[in-house]
């Protein structure tokens, strides 16, 4: 097949992105096909036709480390140039019409919040992954806790506040809480505080990348990450950071954290969290594969915190841990989300 693996973009998950990106393509390519890593944003250089550049396509991108550093997209703008307002780069719309499908690579804003799946809807470019509406309601944390909430899916207690809107500490209980942007992924954006000053810091640190912030009550418990691949529930997996909480350094940065997969949990805890995770799937109305995340707590009580609708696909990332679990190698499971596309 002729693949196109869209990465990059211009979200804070860039760097994230450009690294699932290489690590998808490389495995693609081994598995037979011919695919084309392409940033979304900075575009593709031809060096001749499109036909062209896909019968060549065996140059394998490398796989780089994530950085700890939150790429700066204003500098990412200027270095395009040209028409830094408009998503799509230079040949990025002929190479994934030409291709059989697009390998949905991104992360964040533009990527997984829907607006580039409608508009490959209307262009009829076939794409990994859910549709518009489905990564559009799961990508919005504020929208994905009222639906789990009408349909039955455990979710801590939370509020939305826009931007503007006067909000106190001790409006939400005094007791600590997590202050995050509503859009926001890879934890960039999250803080958890208990007190009015640390609040206050943490509402103006948010309000600066997004204008709606929502406020969860904090649950004190392990933390854990199911997949979803087709209508299956892969293994959970505990997520142990060796500091703090599971942030941005400690999901990218190899030996930050330890990740058990299967984890050590009763057969009943799996089931409920394994369960759960199905009813999320189905309830944002995701197709193909997801990752929802949890906490349980000491008395055995669960929470789905959110779901992600393209997975994090780099060395440290927990889908391929999970599929790797129930004897999916990385290559395959690369194979399966594009079958089931």
């Amino acid at each position: 097949m002729n693949i196109v693996v869209l990465a990059g973009g211009l979200s804070t998950e860039r760097n994230v992105s450009l690294t699932t990106g290489a690590k998808v393509q490389n495995a693609l390519i081994e598995n037979g096909h011919h695919a084309i890593l392409a940033d979304v944003f900075m575009g593709y250089k031809l060096d001749g036709t499109v036909e062209d550049e896909f019968k060549n396509a065996t140059r394998r991108a490398q796989v780089e480390k994530v950085s700890e550093i939150v790429p700066d997209l204003e500098k990412i703008k200027k270095a395009r140039g040209t028409n830094p307002d408009v998503f799509f780069g230079e040949n990025i719309i002929e190479l994934c019409s030409y291709a059989d499908v697009v390998y949905m690579a991104l992360h964040g804003e533009n990527g997984e919040n829907g607006r580039l799946q409608a508009a490959f809807d209307l262009l009829g470019i076939k794409y990994t992954g859910s549709g518009y509406l489905g990564c559009a309601v799961s990508m919005h944390k504020n929208l994905t806790k009222q639906m789990f909430k009408a349909f039955g899916v455990p979710t801590p207690e939370g509020r939305m506040i826009t931007k503007g809107e006067k909000a106190s500490f001790s409006d939400f209980g005094g007791g600590k809480v997590v202050v995050k942007t509503c859009c926001g992924g890879s934890s960039i954006g999250v803080y958890i505080v208990d007190n009015e000053k640390d609040f206050d810091k943490a509402l103006e640190e948010a309000f600066s990348l997004e204008d709606e912030v929502l406020v969860e009550e904090f649950i004190s418990g392990r933390e854990f990450s199911v997949g979803v691949l087709g209508e299956t529930a892969l293994p959970a997996i505990e997520i142990i950071p060796k500091e703090g909480f599971y942030d941005y350094k400690n999901k990218y940065q190899a030996d930050a954290t330890i990740e058990i997969c299967p984890a050590e949990i009763t057969k009943e805890q799996s089931d409920k969290m394994l369960s759960a995770a199905l009813k999320a799937f189905k309830t944002l109305g995701l197709k193909g594969y997801a990752r929802m995340d949890f906490l349980l707590d000491k008395n055995d009580n669960i929470y789905c915190l959110e779901a992600n609708s393209l997975p994090g696909m780099t060395p440290t990332s927990l889908l391929p841990q999970e599929a790797a679990a129930v004897g999916i190698s990385y290559n395959e499971l690369c194979e399966k989300i594009i079958e089931l596309s």
